[in-house]
């Protein structure tokens, strides 16, 4: 293989970790928004149908989306 290919294949290991690591700390802030809340997130918006829920906890991951893509991308 050519030495440049080599070197962009050596530059995707840091996206990848980059990746890895904005995704485990999104799930990680999902799993505190569910253990914080003092109901049942999922039979809220499922079973209940509550639709004011589910806009609040979409915006809600949308900003820590948004937070951790210039946390993690920087």
């Amino acid at each position: 293989m050519p030495q440049k290919v080599i070197e962009q294949l050596w530059e995707i290991i840091p996206t990848l970790v980059y990746f890895v690591l904005g995704l485990g700390l999104f799930g990680l802030s999902v799993l505190i928004m569910n253990w914080v809340t003092p109901f049942s997130i999922r039979k809220e918006i499922e079973g209940d149908q509550n639709v004011a829920l589910a806009i609040v906890m979409g915006s809600a991951l949308i900003g820590i989306a948004i937070i951790l893509g210039f946390l993690v991308g920087s």
